[in-house]
């Protein structure tokens, strides 16, 4: 029988790694004789950034939580990676699935990889070129050992192929982050709340902000603020507050009635929102891809995207950092001039039945 071992470690981890589990649980139910084990690393502790989405997507317990969370990025890469290896020494599988590009990703390749087992990369090949995100780094090193690579798009598999990664082992299968949304879409609520309830549909927008380069100086975090506040005309918008950005709001001195702050919210709560807005300002991958989906205006605040079929294909545009270039797009979301939703190849909600049928396959 064989086995696998899917890693999850921080928030966005948690809706690409929903449906391959459901998909697994599937096989088992149709008879199949495999076996996989889900292992929280504990990257993200907070019950907010992660205990919530197990709940909400229906993902069952971990068999191990690895409690890797805290400390500097060092430290909690060495963490999960010794967690790790004992976990792999103790339940060794034939496989270990790890997604996206956190910490968690890098370190339990690693670790998984320095045990001779191999390691499938759900979003691979995808890549920003700015070496000062953690991300890219992790994206690289996991990419670099991996022995299946699953990916989201085209561009991600002519960046595999420019380094020299071998055909069979580039499966484009889609976004399992779009089979989440595609499921869970029914299943949207409105979050609980005075402040919610006085939001009408498409007369707001949606912020979120947890980047250094966007939230780690307190002037040009004030500069972005006041460039939003002034480009959307007094609609409410919604700012889910990163911790990392709570503390820094606090010294701003803001003073907006319509910048609405309130703590992260669940993946229902937060996919509500985005789906009933005029608009989403981000600098979150992630929630480029799901507001490309539903069709909602994106507006990214960063000079670089390992996404761009989000752009291309997508509702997404890259601003970049500076205040001073929003404004024109903040216009034409104002005026109802924004581009639609085209279709991205493959993000069709079957993305986890492509890969565990994949795999199932390979190890059978």
């Amino acid at each position: 029988m064989p086995t696998f071992t899917i890693v999850a470690g921080a928030r966005p981890n948690f809706m690409k790694i929903a449906p391959i589990i459901h998909a697994f649980q599937q096989c088992q139910k149709e008879g199949v004789d495999v076996g996989y084990r889900l292992v929280h690393t504990g990257q993200h502790y907070d019950k907010k950034m992660s205990g919530d989405f197990f709940d909400q997507l229906n993902i069952p317990e971990p068999d191990a939580n690895l409690g890797g969370g805290g400390g500097t990025q060092a430290e909690q890469t060495a963490a999960i990676m010794v967690a790790f290896e004992k976990e792999l020494m103790e339940n060794r599988p034939d496989l270990v699935i790890v997604v996206g590009d956190v910490t968690s990703t890098l370190a339990c390749s690693i670790a998984a990889k320095k045990l001779q087992i191999d390691v499938a990369h759900v979003e691979g090949g995808i890549r920003s070129g700015d070496l000062s995100m953690p991300e890219e780094i992790n994206r690289m090193v996991t990419d670099s050992i991996t022995d299946h690579f699953f990916t989201t798009s085209e561009i991600a598999n002519t960046n595999l192929r420019k380094a020299g990664v071998a055909e069979e082992k580039i499966h484009f299968v889609g976004n399992t982050m779009i089979d989440t949304l595609m499921a869970q879409l029914p299943n949207f609520k409105k979050p609980e709340g005075e402040v919610f309830d006085s939001l009408s549909a498409g007369n707001y927008f949606v912020m979120t902000m947890h980047r250094p380069a966007n939230v780690d100086q307190e002037q040009s975090l004030k500069a972005m603020i006041d460039a939003i506040l002034e480009g959307t005309g007094g609609l409410p918008i919604v700012f889910p507050v990163h911790p990392r950005t709570a503390k820094n709001l606090q010294n701003l001195g803001i003073d907006a009635t319509n910048l609405l702050l309130c703590e992260p919210l669940g993946y229902l709560e937060f996919n509500y929102l985005v789906k009933n807005a005029k608009g989403v300002i981000t600098d979150s991958g992630g929630v480029t891809e799901e507001t490309s989906v539903m069709d909602v205006p994106c507006i990214t605040l960063r000079d670089n995207t390992e996404r761009p079929e989000t752009i291309h294909l997508g509702t997404n545009e890259l601003v970049g950092t500076d205040p001073k270039k929003l404004r024109p797009y903040l216009d034409k979301i104002m005026k109802g001039e924004w581009k639609h939703y085209q279709g991205i190849p493959h993000w069709d909600g079957k993305t986890a039945e492509r890969i565990v049928a994949i795999l199932i396959q390979a190890y059978s």
